[in-house]
């Protein structure tokens, strides 16, 4: 069975070998990626990096890992699901588990034969499991997915994994926990048995419900249980019915009004199924009002949880080359903008594309800018992104700071020769002359730069835009609210067309002059 693998998600396609497997499974960089994922999780759990950062980090990090395409291989070496070969191979996910590889030995190991599986690994994250195994025939992606589900009983797996063109992150040999080299590269697929049997239109019913566990890729029993811990934890005796109810009227808006999906995911609680039925038929019979905003707000913020060690974030082919929401072409974009949105959940795509724009204008400060009444401009712009807590918004920062790794490297060596000069000042002898200020090129300031010192940078700019980037807006109001703080504004203004703005003291104490304001930056913060 032919099957694909690629260096990269943007590599070019290959056929899948042997020599080609063993040179990508025990590569030196797959096994130095998934040991820095796998730490980074350590530091998870010992609360030393919080759950979100950790996600960003993950999705940055397996950029660097070679996949593989269990569905299909790619003659012409793009991966577009129009170009796909089946393989007759399905991949299946199960993600969240705290423990994978107990997982495997306790449900899977035993019936590796009978499931026609070829090869078990521990995902990247080291919190999930994937299945390589041979579709049953007549079976097309997502039924042989449904069937595998059925047969270990497990209904949280990940529905999403169902195109030719889905990809999967290479592990390291020590995450693989069964290979049959034999049988994932052999030309005469062995399928599955399975036995059919005749149902009863209940049985079909249920079955029918039993893929559906996540919304969006997130499991239902995670939506509900950050319901329970937004609305006072789960109920207790005396509270069951209505706690229950509110969150059957909250569900059933992305359940499509569903009792039989409904029944199939709402907890219990210590109530029988004849009363949980009449709480799930009362609170559907009231009128529709949408997706409220708490459930709203949970979704977004579970969505950046996902695992998504299969799937790559930008999909051209799913997602017809247009980022969610807004009409932007995925193709059309410049080189750095592209690979700044790869790993990057759809819902912050946009935010992060604005964040950026600043600092790829702060690096392309030669660019002139002609308007429609023929005048010509540079690229000044700023960029204010805001977000309720935990919106996620931490995501612009990650990739702001790879944009801002050369400006940091460059500016650390500057303030070290601004420092150096300025100790040789402080140690100088009464009669010894000063030396001379080194008037280094410092971009990347503070967003509570003073304006003096502000003046100075400019100063010595050589005709380059300056940058800031702040992660709290409300320190930037409230620092340039009061006294001489107040000019900043005026400064910001300026920045747009390279405005003039200066101070002149009588003193050589102060800075002084008059300067071209290049100044970009780009903040986040709370929602008002």
């Amino acid at each position: 069975m032919a099957f694909g693998i690629a260096l990269s998600v943007r590599s070019r396609v290959r056929t899948c070998t042997p020599a080609l497997f063993d040179q990508v499974v025990d590569g030196e960089q797959t096994a130095r990626v998934c040991a820095e994922i796998k730490d980074a999780l350590e530091m998870v759990k010992r609360g030393e990096m919080c759950r979100e950062d950790f996600e960003t980090f993950k999705a940055e990090q397996k950029k660097r890992l070679a996949i593989f395409t269990p569905h299909a291989t790619f003659p012409k070496g793009r991966r577009v699901n129009e170009d796909a070969v089946p393989s007759g191979l399905s991949m299946y996910d199960i993600d969240h588990i705290p423990d994978p590889r107990g997982y495997f030995q306790t449900m899977v190991n035993d019936r590796v034969g009978e499931l026609g599986i070829v090869l078990a690994h521990i995902t990247p994250s080291t919190e999930g499991l994937r299945l390589f195994f041979v579709m049953p025939e007549g079976m097309n992606l997502e039924e042989a997915q449904r069937w595998m589900s059925e047969q270990l009983g497990d209904e949280h797996y990940d529905g999403c994994v169902k195109d030719l063109a889905r990809c999967s992150f290479v592990v390291p040999r020590e995450y693989i926990l069964y290979l049959d080299e034999e049988e994932l590269f052999t030309d005469e697929l062995r399928r599955p048995k399975v036995e059919v049997v005749a149902k009863g239109e209940e049985e079909v019913l249920k079955e029918e419900v039993l893929p559906v566990s996540t919304f969006k890729g997130i499991p239902y029993k995670d939506i509900i249980a950050e319901w329970w811990r937004r609305n006072g934890g789960e109920p207790s005796e005396g509270e069951r019915n209505v706690k229950l109810h509110k969150l059957a009227v909250n569900l059933r808006a992305i359940c499509d009004n569903r009792k039989d999906l409904l029944l199939s995911i709402m907890p219990k609680c210590g109530l029988s199924e004849t009363e949980l039925k009449s709480i799930i038929d009362s609170a559907c019979k009231e009128n529709p009002k949408g997706v409220s905003k708490m459930m709203t707000s949970i979704i977004d913020d579970l969505s950046l949880t996902i695992d998504h060690d299969g799937d790559e974030e930008i999909d051209d082919d799913s997602n017809n080359g247009q980022l969610s929401m807004f009409n932007v072409q995925w193709n059309k974009l410049p080189v750095g903008l592209k690979e700044s949105l790869i790993g990057v959940p759809k819902n912050m795509q946009m935010p992060v594309l604005c964040s950026v724009m600043p600092i790829a204008a702060t690096y392309a400060d030669q660019v002139n800018v002609r308007y429609c009444d023929g005048m010509e401009q540079r690229l000044g712009l700023m960029s204010i992104i805001l977000g309720d807590q935990a919106s996620g918004k931490s995501v612009c920062k990650n990739v702001v700071d790879i944009w801002k790794r050369q400006l940091d490297e460059d500016d650390a060596i500057a303030r070290k020769r601004e420092e150096e000069w300025k100790e040789r000042k402080k140690s100088r002898k009464a009669n010894e002359k000063a030396p001379e200020d080194p008037k280094v090129l410092i971009r990347v300031l503070p967003v509570t730069v003073s304006c003096s010192t502000l003046l100075k940078r400019f100063k010595n700019s050589c005709d380059h835009t300056l940058y800031s980037f702040g992660e709290e807006l409300d320190t930037l109001r409230k620092t340039n609210g009061a006294g001489s703080w107040s000019s900043k504004y005026d400064i910001y203004r300026l920045s747009f067309d390279r405005g003039e703005w200066g101070q002149d003291y009588n003193s050589d104490q102060a800075e002084s002059g008059v300067v071209k304001v290049a100044y970009n930056w780009t903040m986040l913060g709370k929602k008002p």
